[in-house]
C-alpha cells in the first residue's frame, strides 16, 4: 500500500510563501555610490592644483574665516538633525513637527557645507602635509559620500529600521571629525574671530 504524502496535509491551505527581505545587493548600489563620490572628490582635489582661494566675504578677515563660520552652522544644523531623529525616533520628547525640522536642518546643513568643500577643493586641494590635514581630507571626502549614500537609501521603501540611524549617524560622526579638524582647530589656532 502507498501512502500519499499530500494525505495529510489535505484540506488545510499550504502555506504563504517566505517573505523575503530586501536582497544585500540592493545596498550594493548607495556603497559603490558613496565609494564613487568619496574617490572622485579626493581625486579631483589631488590632481588639481590648488588655487589659494575660492571665494572671500566681506565682513571676514580671511577665506580660513569665512571657510570656518560656515562649517560652524553646518556643524549647527547638523546637530539639529541628531535632537530632531532622536525625537523622530521617540528617545527624546519633541513636537509633531520634528520631522519637518529634521528635513529643512539637513538640507540647511548641506547648503552650507557645500561652499566649505567647494573652497577645501579648489583653493586648498587634497592635502597629506600634516595629520590632521589628512585625516581632514580624507573625512571630509568620506561625509560627502556617505551623504550621498543616505539620500539615495532615503528613497526606498521596505529598509531595515536600524539602517537609516546608523548611517546618519556615520555622516554626523564624520561631519563632527571634519568640523573638529577644521573650524574648532581654526579658532583654537587663530581665536574666533571673523
Amino acid at each position: 500500500m502507498t501512502v500519499d504524502p499530500n494525505a495529510a496535509t489535505q484540506g488545510f491551505p499550504s502555506p504563504p510563501p517566505a517573505r523575503r527581505g530586501p536582497s544585500p545587493a540592493r545596498y550594493l548600489v548607495p556603497a559603490l555610490v558613496a565609494a564613487a563620490v568619496a574617490v572622485g572628490l579626493g581625486t579631483y582635489g589631488k590632481v588639481h592644483d590648488p588655487a589659494g582661494t575660492a571665494f572671500n566675504l566681506s565682513g571676514f578677515s580671511s577665506t580660513g574665516a569665512v571657510k570656518s563660520w560656515l562649517a560652524t552652522t553646518a556643524f549647527f544644523f547638523a546637530l539639529v538633525q541628531l535632537v530632531s531623529a532622536l525625537m523622530m525616533y521617540g528617545r527624546l520628547p519633541g513636537p509633531s513637527w520634528a520631522s519637518a525640522l529634521h528635513r529643512w536642518s539637513g538640507r540647511i546643513a548641506f547648503l552650507v557645507a557645500v561652499p566649505v568643500a567647494v573652497h577645501c577643493l579648489y583653493a586648498l586641494g587634497y592635502q597629506t602635509y600634516e595629520t590632521r590635514v589628512l585625516w581632514h581630507s580624507l573625512l571630509g571626502c568620506f561625509f560627502f559620500g556617505a551623504f550621498s549614500a543616505k539620500m539615495l537609501l532615503l528613497r526606498w521603501e521596505r529598509l531595515p529600521g536600524w539602517l537609516l540611524p546608523i548611517v546618519g549617524g556615520l555622516v554626523f560622526a564624520v561631519l563632527t571629525a571634519v568640523w573638529l579638524t577644521s573650524a574648532f582647530w581654526f579658532f583654537r589656532t587663530f581665536g574666533v574671530t571673523t
